[in-house]
């Protein structure tokens, strides 16, 4: 039973944390502005979760390889609308 609810709150942290970078794309698309964003640090946020999808992949641990594509998946997202919208400190 332990494990069971280890690991329904392990797949509901993964959620919660590609989720978090739902409100940033939000804010950028909408204002079409992503001034003071690092595109070098969301990039490698996105390298990170690449890694974490094949090691999911590899170990058979479907919960971080969907959770950790989730986190991709959204943070590509900003990335992209970072790029597209100039971001990047003192940019103008």
């Amino acid at each position: 039973m332990f494990v069971v609810i280890v690991e329904f709150v392990f797949a509901f942290c993964l959620a919660f944390n590609a989720a978090l970078f739902v409100p940033q794309a939000i804010k950028i698309y909408k204002t079409k502005n992503a001034d003071g964003l690092s595109p070098v640090t969301f990039s490698g946020f996105c390298i990170v979760q690449v890694f974490s999808v094949l090691h999911g992949y590899i170990k058979g641990d479907w919960i971080f390889l969907v959770g950790s594509a989730f986190a991709l998946l959204f943070c590509g997202g900003v990335a992209f609308l970072i790029f597209k919208y100039g971001g990047g400190y003192g940019r103008k």
